[in-house]
């Protein structure tokens, strides 16, 4: 497996890693502007997509404290995701319409 990476040309390593930084900057993007939560799996989800493809893209150029990070991130992605999953989902606060005099 690792002699067909070889021969994957450089630019597609550059180009995965180039989206997982896009990923990183949309979905911080959008917890900015309040479009999602820390609380949504979904979020989680898109760290650990973003750091994945940077680790690929790491595979070109190396640099440990970058792949240090990337592979923290996944895990901590990781322990975000599983922590969701085992978490009972409330149920959203009701409001009632009626006004008590």
């Amino acid at each position: 497996m690792f002699e067909y990476l070889k021969e994957v040309p450089a630019e597609v390593f550059d180009a995965v890693g180039v989206a997982g930084f896009g990923l990183y900057v949309l979905n911080y993007t959008m917890l900015t502007f309040k479009r999602t939560t820390s609380e949504r799996i979904g979020y989680f989800v898109v760290n650990w997509l973003a750091a994945s493809m940077v680790l690929i893209g790491l595979f070109n150029a190396f640099n440990l404290a970058s792949a240090l990070i990337q592979i923290f991130w996944i895990a901590i992605s990781t322990v975000g995701i599983l922590v969701r999953f085992r978490r009972p989902r409330k149920a959203p606060p009701t409001f009632s319409t009626r006004r008590i005099a």
